[in-house]
This record gives C-alpha cells, sequence and structure tokens, in this order.
C-alpha cells in the first residue's frame, strides 16, 4: 500500500501568508499540517509516500529532509527532545511537481507510474484526523474486507447543500453515486465525502482515460474559436471520471469515519481545528480555559 499526499493548489484562501508559505505548512501550534498527513500514514503502515507539489513549495521538501547543523548542535549539546522533534520521518518520501495547475485529477496522473499495480491511499491535507485508529488505517481495513476503492465519509445530520453527498446503492455498502451541493431536500444520504480515499491500480487506467476526453474537448473548443480571438484556457480536469467509471462497475465502497475530523481548508475551519488540537494538551488547554474565563467575567 502507497500514500498521495496532494499538495499543489495555491492557497489563496489563506492570503496574504500563503504567498510564500505553502498553505500544507500552516501549523496546528507547532506541527504543520502536512505531517499530521504523513503520521497518519505511517501509523497505518503506509511508509512509500509521494507528495504532489508545485514549484512554489520546495519547503515541503527541505522539512522532511535531515537538518545535519541542528542535529549537530542537539547532538553536543544532549538535547535528546530536540533530535525526537526533528528526526525525519520513518517513510520513504519522495516529491513529483505539478507543472501545470491544472486540477487534481492532472496533479493524480503525475504519479501513476510510481504506483503501478498497488493501491494506495490519497490524502489532502485540508482534512485531518483525530482518533485512536489512523483513517487511513479504517480506509486500508475496508478495502482488505472488500477489495474495492474507498470513500471515507463522515455523517452530517443536518444541512449537506454545501458537500459531495453519497448516494448509498441497495446493499447499504456500495456507493453508487456523488451528488455535488444538492439542494436541501434532495440529498440522496447525510453520507458526505471527505478528503481521504483509497483507490485500486484500475482507477487510474480510468483517471488517465478521462484526461484523454477533456484534452479531445478542449481542443475541440480551441479549434472553434475564430482566428484572431483568444482561445479557451485548457481547463482542471478533477478525479470525478475516473470514480463515477467504478462506481458505475460497483467497485467503490465508503467507510464512515471513526474519529474527529479537521478541516482545515478555509481560516475559521482553520482555527477550530488548531483549539480543538490545543485542546488535548494540557498546558495549552490551559491558555484555553484562561482566555474562555477572561471572556466570561
Amino acid at each position: 500500500m502507497k500514500g498521495i499526499i496532494v499538495a499543489a493548489g495555491y492557497g489563496t484562501r489563506f492570503l496574504p501568508v500563503t504567498k510564500t508559505i505553502p498553505k500544507e505548512m500552516l501549523p496546528l501550534v507547532n506541527v504543520p499540517s502536512i505531517q499530521f498527513i504523513v503520521d497518519e500514514f505511517v501509523a497505518s503502515g503506509i511508509t512509500d509516500i509521494v507528495i504532489i507539489s508545485s514549484r512554489r513549495k520546495k519547503v515541503l521538501e527541505d522539512y522532511f529532509d535531515r537538518e545535519i547543523e541542528l542535529e549537530s548542535v542537539f547532538q553536543r549539546e544532549g538535547k535528546t527532545k530536540n533530535l525526537e522533534l526533528i528526526a525525519a520521518p520513518k517513510a520513504n518520501i519522495s516529491f513529483v511537481r505539478q507543472q501545470s495547475m491544472l486540477g487534481t485529477g492532472h496533479a493524480l496522473l503525475q504519479v501513476k507510474s510510481w504506483i503501478g499495480s498497488d493501491a494506495c491511499v490519497v490524502a489532502y491535507p485540508d482534512d485531518l484526523h483525530m482518533g485512536n485508529t489512523p483513517l487511513a488505517a479504517q480506509l486500508v481495513n475496508t478495502y482488505n474486507e472488500t477489495g474495492c476503492s474507498v470513500m471515507a465519509s463522515i455523517t452530517e445530520p443536518g444541512d449537506v447543500s454545501r458537500y459531495g453527498v453519497l448516494s448509498i446503492a441497495k446493499d447499504g455498502r456500495h456507493v453508487s453515486a456523488i451528488i455535488e451541493k444538492p439542494p436541501v431536500g434532495t440529498e440522496p444520504s447525510h453520507e458526505v465525502s471527505i478528503g481521504r480515499y483509497l483507490y485500486t491500480s484500475e482507477f487510474f487506467e480510468y483517471l488517465e482515460e478521462g484526461w484523454r476526453i477533456h484534452l479531445e474537448a478542449a481542443e475541440r473548443a480551441q479549434r472553434a474559436v475564430p482566428v484572431g480571438q483568444p482561445r479557451p484556457p485548457l481547463g482542471e480536469y478533477f478525479h470525478i471520471y475516473a470514480l463515477n467509471r467504478l462506481m458505475q462497475e460497483g467497485k467503490v465502497v465508503y467507510c464512515p469515519t471513526e474519529g474527529q475530523r479537521l478541516d482545515t481548508g478555509e481560516p475559521a475551519g482553520y482555527l477550530d481545528a488548531l483549539l480543538r488540537y490545543a485542546d488535548t494538551k494540557a498546558d495549552l488547554r490551559a491558555v484555553i480555559d484562561r482566555f474562555i474565563a477572561e471572556r466570561t467575567n
């Protein structure tokens, strides 16, 4: 089993800080968001990991490299705990750059040859997880039971019109469709897709097929433009085509997530995630308690 982290986007919701700092490096207190994903993978037994980045994100490569100078200082000073904090992950981490921002489907195609015939867990660093069983491990367990591609989900009892909502097959296990932002009252279920997937290698074959169709459609649109007029852009390509093909063949199941999802995709969610993580640390919880006390007195 291999792991993929999609980290090539611009992170515009967090401007101005993401002008120079990748969104994936924004920390929950002192731990970068992307570190939580790597730790989740390693705890799930996934040690071959590729990070899809872009040219503006070399700091990600530096972060997961060894820091020889600091290691030497801490070794000389006998600061064992500091050495542990900067130790490289116990994983084989590779990087692939998406040279053109053409969507997540195009990004995943950059690692098709690296995946080969293996299954893989795909993570988007906007979705972090806290719980006893790592989220990737939950997906792997479901894959081992079913042999299918797996979508992670959460049950959202209220309004789901902002989400991608799963349509569940009659067997109660397979996913027959995903409905993006259904109007209130039309939702097929209250199971909401989140940013963690397990894909079989077959997914990448359909992903490549969909990319060819996308290119052909874009080329037709460009040829239709009168001479001298600006041509439309190539447009972004997403993973939905490949996922739909697998659903049509009954090869996708869902995994209701055990534990707590932290959605760091926009500033309010990021702040909520930071506070919830800090609340798990006794010394930081004391700071939160003091703040609340000051606000309520």
